[in-house]
Formats: C-alpha cells, structure tokens, sequence
C-alpha cells in the first residue's frame, strides 16, 4: 500500500510543480516587453497533455477508481464525479493547447487569454488532486486488500504507455527540460530577451 500510495502522491507533486511553473510563465507573458520562450511553454503544456491526461488518469480510471467501486460500492458518486473530471481535463488541456498556439501567433495579444486559460485549469486540476488526496485515498487506505494495492503499485511502478508512446524516462527527460527552460526564478532557464 505505501508504495502505491507514495507513488500517487509523487506523481501528483510532479504534475502541481509543473502547473505552478507555468501559472507563473503565463503571467511573465504578458510583459510585452519580454518575449516568451515559446518552446518552454510548449514543454510545459505537452507535459501536461501527455502525463497527467494520458497516462496518469487512465491509470488511476482502470486500476484504483475499479479497485475502489469494487470494495466500496457508495463510493460510485465520488469516483463517477472524478472520472468526470479526467474527462473535462482533456478538454481544457485542448484549451490551452489553443490559447497557446494564439499566444504565439498573435504575441503580446493573446497573453491575457493564455493565462486566464492557464490559470482556469490549474485550479481546475489542483482542486481535482485535492479531491483525490483529501478523499479517495482515505477511502482506499480503509477499504482496499493488500492484493488490490499490490496490483496498484504494479500498474503505476510500469508508467509507460505504449498508445502516447511515451515512457517514464522520456517524462523525467521532458520535467528536466522544462525545468531547465523556464526562465528564473521559475525554473534554471536564462530570463528571457527584450522584445
């Protein structure tokens, strides 16, 4: 169980860091007098498109949401809202990837969009991994058998996921990048030119 569970809550630090990283890159956008490193901010957006919505959720969908209903039926309106979530999440990734491709055509015009959009789904994602840690686990440290935890572990030590055709290594790999990309004091990046 503690190695499930340590996972879980690993994974949802590295997808917040992220969040937080580009909540503040958004905001440096709209210094017009700064231009974005748009690469930095294509990181950051692939990396929540492809980890949390791709891989993550699927996961936590077919093996702990499952594991849950299965143990805890009166679980079902808690689980069905958060399955409803991961599927509002895709959407709204869809709409940064949008308000982002806009910001870069149209930069400094599309800045106040991008980090209202940027800003939206952080709180929309960071509410939804409150949810999980504050409710769904509890329930699940109560009611799942060491063999549901065991299976688990097992789904989410493997990380890889051959349809987004992106593993675990290629995720620490895009993290790193992003954290050497993200200008300071966001990340390790040089600050961005003058415009």
């Amino acid at each position: 169980m503690q190695g499930a569970l340590r996972k879980l809550r690993e994974e949802h630090r590295s997808i917040s860091a992220v969040l937080s990283a580009l909540r503040q890159v958004a905001h440096l956008a709209q210094d017009a007098k700064l231009r974005p490193d748009f690469a930095a901010l294509g990181a950051m957006v692939y990396y929540i498109d492809t980890f949390p919505e791709r891989l993550h959720h699927p996961k936590e969908d077919e093996h702990l949401f499952a594991r849950v209903l299965q143990r805890a039926p009166e679980a079902a309106p808690l689980v069905r809202r958060l399955q409803a979530e991961h599927l509002e999440g895709m959407q709204r990734v869809r709409d940064l990837e949008r308000t982002l491709l806009a910001l870069e055509q149209t930069w400094p015009q599309g800045a106040a969009a991008f980090a209202v959009t940027v800003d939206d789904y952080a709180e929309f994602h960071l509410r939804h991994m409150r949810c999980e840690e504050q409710e769904l686990l509890p329930l699940a440290e109560r009611t799942l058998a060491a063999e549901d935890w065991a299976a688990i572990e097992a789904a989410f030590a493997a990380n890889d996921d051959p349809l987004a055709g992106v593993g675990e290594r290629e995720y620490r790999r895009l993290f790193q990048r992003i954290a050497e990309r993200a200008p300071a004091p966001v990340g390790l990046g040089a600050p961005w030119k003058a415009a």
